[in-house]
């Protein structure tokens, strides 16, 4: 095969796993609704970062990776297990017990704009170029847009709250795992050392999660949500980033809304309003504004690597990781 004809497979294979991961991932919000018809928001988190970090622990072992030994470590993997799965996780089901699953997914894209606000308040972000405060501000009105707090029939109550502060969560472990996480073992390994750290931490609230009342639907969703949503995705968005770079696996960030929300539509029968159409182009609009050509230095680039591959939702335009996951 020659040079032109290589390069084409690559890009076939490319754009394979790249509609296959944004599959997988925006599928997420749908299992997630499935499942909370027979568990409770805990017993859904719990179970899937159980299975999340059981797929995850078995390919560390295949790839000789070991889990971290330094106590610090696991201090740090605590915080972040915390924020970036245990609450993230938990919000996003009590979110969409009253907010549609394509709704959550939208409102998952709004991770980079959170993290972006953060990284001014803080002062590690100065790039304050008036086409990413834009960006910020225009991706913020799609949210508005979206909830329609002045209608009668808008989103807004109890899950928009928990949504918004699930897509904030996972901004802050961004942060945090950036500064403390990079470079501390095998990725395989972390990640499934954090997953079953956020299984321990959403296992304290089961006590007050009230009774189950599981039911087929319920038990296949959170068993394809946990092995495939949050185990096996780390190992198809690790791939795209090891063979074509974070470019190509931010793409997925941009198409997991519009999964979820065509998802929703079609196999739950959500409505496909024209507000939240609009809402969602405003913010992936606002999202892609606060990206332009923004310089990274190469320290920068490898953290972006490392904290891709350790989430599962994305930090792309939505996770741990809709574009830095």
């Amino acid at each position: 095969m020659g040079v032109a004809g290589h390069r084409e497979g690559m890009t076939s294979r490319s754009v394979l796993r790249t509609g296959v991961l944004a599959l997988l991932w925006g599928s997420c919000f749908l299992w997630i609704e499935l499942a909370l018809t027979g568990l409770t928001p805990v017993q859904l988190t719990v179970i899937r970062c159980a299975l999340g970090a059981a797929v995850l622990l078995v390919l560390a072992r295949v790839g000789g990776q070991r889990l971290p030994r330094s106590a610090r470590t696991w201090g740090h993997l605590a915080v972040a297990a915390l924020f970036c799965n245990a609450v993230p996780f938990a919000l996003f089901a009590i979110g969409q017990q009253s907010v549609d699953s394509g709704v959550a997914g939208v409102i998952n894209a709004t991770t980079p704009l959170w993290s972006l606000l953060i990284g001014f308040s803080l002062g590690l972000d100065r790039d304050l170029r008036p086409v990413r405060l834009g960006g910020l501000a225009l991706g913020f009105a799609g949210v508005v847009l979206i909830f329609a707090p002045w209608q009668q029939n808008g989103l807004m109550g109890l899950g928009a709250p928990a949504l918004l502060g699930a897509a904030a969560s996972y901004a802050v472990a961004f942060t945090y795992m950036g500064r403390h996480l990079v470079g501390k073992g095998g990725p395989m390994a972390i990640s499934a050392a954090q997953l079953a750290t956020a299984t321990a931490w959403s296992a304290l609230a089961l006590p007050s999660s009230g009774p189950a009342h599981p039911n087929v639907t319920a038990i296949v969703a959170v068993i394809v949500l946990g092995v495939f949503g949050t185990g096996a995705t780390f190992v198809l968005n690790y791939r795209i980033i090891e063979d074509e770079g974070p470019t190509a696996a931010a793409t997925v960030g941009y198409l997991l809304p519009v999964v979820s929300v065509a998802l929703g539509a079609i196999v739950l029968g959500e409505p496909l309003t024209v507000r939240v159409v609009l809402g969602m182009a405003v913010v992936l609009a606002g999202v892609a504004m606060t990206r332009l050509a923004v310089p990274r230095r190469p320290q920068e680039v490898s953290s972006r690597h490392h904290f891709t591959v350790i989430s599962t939702e994305r930090e792309h335009a939505g996770g741990c990781s809709v574009d830095d996951r």
